[in-house]
């Protein structure tokens, strides 16, 4: 047996050596293996809360008609505008692309007045498009209903000490954020809002603490974050339907726990490089 491994050790090295020699030893003629491209395209994705009316769980109070925060809105917007997007994607489902870019376009030949379309659609991503002279935007929201209170519908036999102790204090891991804070200016609310603790701690929130409710036999809690994962990979699917060149600079507005989802699923990529989006609101 110990005669057999050296033997089969030699024929490895042998076969290794010789496969060596044939890979080096090319045609004078032929030419070199071309690199593949490995150009990214970058994707500034952007979170905010809805500046308009939602029938998200929570909101924050804002008033979009408010002349002061319509300015800060387009202090942002200019902000956002240095990054020179070429392409602009919103929460809006693809099938309502008529209607915002019918919005759009009259926004653009009346930008003196201020859209409040569908909130910070109209007040941050119009003024972008504007600014960077883009034609036209894309919606690429899906609407999928869950369940995120399941754990008021079925008795929990998972692990109610881990569950109960998040749900009475959610917010005890980024405290220090302080996201709460009614008095924040706007730019430092959406600085807050895309630090990537808060962007984890909403993937955390709205889908992986439900895998801590469950019956005993049951999958409850984990089948309803299922789908709030099947909603974003399908808003990451219509990204990834717009025709798209390496050249292209992609802006993303949308809600906080979108833009997390989709960093998560932008980072490994073939196609898109995420842009840290803290430096733009400096």
């Amino acid at each position: 047996m110990y005669n057999l491994l050296i033997y089969a050790t030699a024929l490895v090295m042998m076969t290794s050596c010789q496969k060596s020699k044939t890979e080096i030893s090319l045609p004078s003629n032929e030419n070199p293996p071309v690199q593949e491209d490995l150009q990214k395209i970058k994707v500034l994705n952007f979170a905010t809360f809805h500046m308009g009316s939602t029938s998200d769980a929570s909101s924050v109070e804002f008033d979009e008609e408010n002349k002061k925060n319509q300015q800060d809105a387009k202090q942002i917007a200019a902000m956002i505008s240095a990054f020179k997007p070429t392409v602009i994607c919103v929460e809006i489902p693809p099938a309502y692309n008529d209607e915002l870019n019918e919005a759009y376009q009259a926004f653009l030949h009346n930008s003196n007045e201020t859209s409040s379309y569908y909130g910070e659609i109209g007040l941050v991503a119009f003024e972008v498009g504007r600014l960077n002279h883009i034609e036209q935007l894309y919606g690429i929201d899906h609407k999928l209903d869950y369940n995120y209170l399941i754990d008021n519908d079925v008795v929990n036999t998972i692990d109610t000490t881990t569950y109960n102790a998040f749900k009475n204090n959610p917010l005890a891991s980024i405290k220090d954020l302080d996201i709460q804070d009614v008095n924040l200016p706007l730019l430092e609310k959406l600085r807050r809002m895309n630090d990537p603790r808060f962007l984890n701690f909403l993937i955390l929130v709205n889908a992986d603490m439900l895998a801590f409710v469950g019956t005993e036999k049951g999958f409850e809690g984990a089948d309803e974050a299922a789908k709030y994962y099947q909603r974003n990979l399908r808003i990451y699917s219509n990204l990834n339907r717009i025709p798209l060149t390496k050249n292209d600079r992609v802006f993303i507005l949308s809600g906080g726990s979108h833009t997390a989802f989709l960093n998560e699923f932008m980072k490994r990529s073939p196609k898109y490089e995420v842009v840290n989006t803290l430096d733009y609101l400096k």
